[in-house]
């Protein structure tokens, strides 16, 4: 029987595919569907098929294996340590992945209870919220809230703006080293919005990491909450010393 539907441009077919891709639909490991069979979905040639399927192993999205199938790329998993001096940039280049992020948002706020807590401030005293999304080779891998004292550090939301990171903030107000004093372990889903962000589906978990930094003197300087893409990276925790604490969360 004659099939009468239209044929489908290839950019139609990419856009289905890399769609499908990015929600999770279509899994890492998972095997696309025969050429044949892509054909019969979208009403398309098999000249098309194969340029969205090249278009797709082009962008690093899915991988041809000779006499197997077209099956879609697991990206590497980023191995992150949380340590006294985790830095994200420095972990990033150790492992030959290429670190980068943009600020989505600096606002001068009230702390609140916990986050006052943490900081030890007088409940309510102004913080700079810091909003950021990590990358790695330009695949989001974390999305960070971070508050810091309004009092000692004033001025941070235009300090921010055009830095290379947290560590290049902090060296403007004389602070050039910093440790993590204590971190807090858990999982969940993500909002739609974090999702999004994150680049990745609403229905797969997160790993949320909440710590304080403190300077050399031990005064805490930073209280934050860290989201990681669950599937695209995994968080190595070194033993806690007498300097530092980890708690676990299950």
């Amino acid at each position: 029987m004659t099939d009468l539907r239209p044929s489908a441009d290839w950019l139609a077919v990419l856009a289905a595919l890399t769609a499908e891709i990015r929600e999770g639909v279509l899994t890492p490991g998972t095997r696309l569907a025969t050429e044949p069979a892509l054909m019969s979905r979208f009403g398309a040639g098999r000249h098309s098929v194969r340029r969205a399927i090249a278009a797709l192993e082009a962008e690093g999205l899915v991988r041809t294996r000779q006499g197997s199938g077209t099956y879609v790329r697991e990206a590497p998993v980023l191995n992150y340590r949380l340590s006294g001096r985790t830095r994200f940039s420095q972990n990033l280049l150790e492992q030959g992945r290429e670190p980068s992020g943009r600020v989505l948002g600096v606002e001068d706020t009230a702390a609140p209870p916990g986050v006052a807590e943490a900081l030890r401030l007088p409940p309510g005293e102004p913080v700079f919220r810091v909003r950021h999304l990590g990358l790695a080779d330009g695949v989001p891998v974390d999305l960070s809230d971070a508050c810091y004292p309004a009092r000692r550090f004033p001025g941070m939301a235009e300090a921010w703006a055009g830095a290379g990171g947290a560590s290049a903030v902090l060296a403007g107000y004389g602070i050039t080293d910093y440790r993590r004093v204590s971190s807090t372990v858990l999982a969940r889903l993500p909002s739609a919005e974090e999702a999004r962000l994150l680049d990745q589906p609403a229905a797969q978990p997160v790993l949320v990491v909440r710590k304080v930094d403190a300077d050399t003197a031990g005064v805490p300087i930073a209280f934050s909450e860290t989201l990681w893409a669950g599937q695209r990276v995994q968080l190595l925790v070194d033993h806690a010393t007498r300097e530092e604490s980890l708690h676990v969360d299950r």
